[in-house]
């Protein structure tokens, strides 16, 4: 893949997260995205804060992870998105329970999209 085909492919990508997480409170009551644009913020900070946050905290509660038979990281992902919404305005999570099933259902919202998307369109860009 070239240059151009990664870079459309981030974007892609990137849309159709802020599209999942736009969609995210109609389905999960406590959740509150004020637009597309502010989910478009919202999925970049939420990115962010995975990277720099998560990752280190992936790393360090992995025993507690493995005890728990990879339980652990559906706390640890709401945690992150509850974190995640304090940076971006108009990006509300409210409470634990808004943050833990959000998270769940945000990852199988984007999994939709981005298989609906990319594999419906197949050899295009991929």
């Amino acid at each position: 893949m070239d240059l151009r085909g990664t870079i459309v492919h981030l974007l892609i990508n990137w849309m159709l997260s802020a599209l999942a997480l736009w969609l995210l409170p109609r389905i999960i009551a406590g959740i509150q995205v004020r637009s597309y644009g502010t989910a478009l913020i919202a999925t970049v900070v939420i990115a962010i804060v995975n990277t720099l946050v998560g990752w280190p905290l992936r790393f360090l509660t992995f025993p507690l992870t493995l005890l728990t038979l990879g339980l652990f990281w559906l706390v640890l992902n709401a945690f992150l998105l509850k974190l995640a919404s304090v940076f971006v305005p108009g990006f509300t999570v409210r409470g634990f329970l808004p943050a833990f099933f959000g998270s769940i259902v945000l990852t199988v919202l984007h999994y939709i999209l981005h298989h609906l998307f990319f594999y419906s369109n197949a050899g295009l860009l991929y």
